[in-house]
């Protein structure tokens, strides 16, 4: 592997050993594919920092730790390093731990390699478990500050929140389904990647209470499971959906869209309406095709800069953010997205 940076900052960005970095650059044996993937990111993220170095200001090292499907997290990662080169108090280098699916004792053990080896901050997404809540409060106690990003952790001492004002979101859901349908009497599909993601869980509190005011006859059934992944999410669906007939409209709370869709295809399932959340690329891609028919929409980018405000204010190198860390969801349809981008993704995918 080709390379310009020394061996221990290589280790650094990427919280392995030199020695583990040097088999790696040499090749040598007894190196896991995951741990040589982890030094080719490594790499990857010191170029896209490079030039940031002539900076000045005290460089800080900030960690990401993100279970979500990897098409959330790519997004994440790329806003990111979209907001670096605008802030200007510090050197910030940022270090990726995504991950699709990850049990509690991963999450935990993650965040104590951070506490062991140092951080200037962590921006977590992960669902809220006893265990992950007492690492959290470890690294509050060691003065290593912890922001939530979409989805949060209660009872614990992090930093703040920063992402989707989530009940506002389950609202807005109901809200829109309830002018599609009016009326009409049936059953409405709301699916969570996991039944212990808290954001997810206000966005589905919310949708419901919302929508047996607005449509007292639609009757809800709700699937936590499959992480928003493709198979997982089908297995899921398949043994929820085995028994309904008529299925009047579908709130995705928790990604795996095309899954989902794929599945009510072989159901012979035709939902009037889906909400889905966040545009990424494959909701770029279902909604330009008018497979889904709305999208709630949040900047990520801004949520990634609130978290580098708070991780900076908390090491007194920037004044308290003055902007609300909670943004409220945009609403996206094939006619308010850029037609450029829609050309794109249909091109691309013909």
């Amino acid at each position: 592997m080709t390379h310009r940076f020394p061996i221990k900052e290589i280790a650094r960005q990427a919280g392995l050993s030199t020695a583990t970095i040097d088999r790696v650059l040499n090749g040598r044996a007894n190196v896991s594919a995951q741990t040589k993937q982890r030094v080719v990111a490594a790499v990857q993220e010191l170029t896209a920092q490079e030039a940031q170095l002539a900076a000045r200001g005290r460089r800080m090292f900030f960690d990401f730790v993100i279970e979500a499907p990897a098409r959330f997290s790519h997004e994440v990662k790329t806003a990111a390093e979209a907001v670096l080169p605008y802030i200007s108090s510090a050197v910030c280098r940022p270090r990726f731990l995504l991950q699709e699916i990850m049990q509690e004792a991963e999450v935990v053990a993650a965040l104590e390699r951070i506490h062991k080896r140092g951080s200037q901050g962590v921006c977590l997404k992960a669902k809220d478990t006893s265990g992950i809540r007492n690492a959290v409060n470890k690294l509050h106690a060691s003065r290593i500050p912890v922001v939530t990003l979409v989805t949060d952790i209660g009872g614990g001492d992090r930093l703040s929140y920063v992402g989707l004002d989530n009940a506002g979101a389950g609202r807005t859901a109901a809200y829109l389904i309830a002018k599609i349908l009016g009326n009409r009497s049936g059953a409405v599909l709301a699916t969570r990647s996991h039944e212990r993601f808290l954001g997810e869980e206000d966005r589905e509190a919310a949708f419901a209470q919302a929508l047996s005011e607005f449509c007292p006859d639609l009757q809800i059934i709700s699937l936590q499971g499959g992480g928003g992944v493709y198979s997982e999410t089908v297995s899921q669906l398949n043994q929820k959906l085995a028994n309904v007939t008529y299925l009047q409209a579908v709130y995705s709370m928790g990604g795996g869209n095309r899954a989902i869709l794929e599945t009510l295809e072989h159901c012979r399932l035709k939902p009037l309406v889906f909400v889905a959340h966040d545009m990424d690329r494959e909701n770029k891609e279902l909604l330009a095709k008018e497979k889904i028919s709305f999208v709630l929409h949040h900047d990520l980018q801004r949520d990634i800069r609130a978290a580098f405000d708070h991780f900076l204010a908390f090491h007194k190198l920037a004044l308290e953010p003055t902007t609300e860390p909670v943004s409220t969801a945009q609403v996206l349809t094939p006619m308010n997205v850029p037609t450029d981008f829609l050309r794109e993704e249909l091109i691309g995918n013909r």
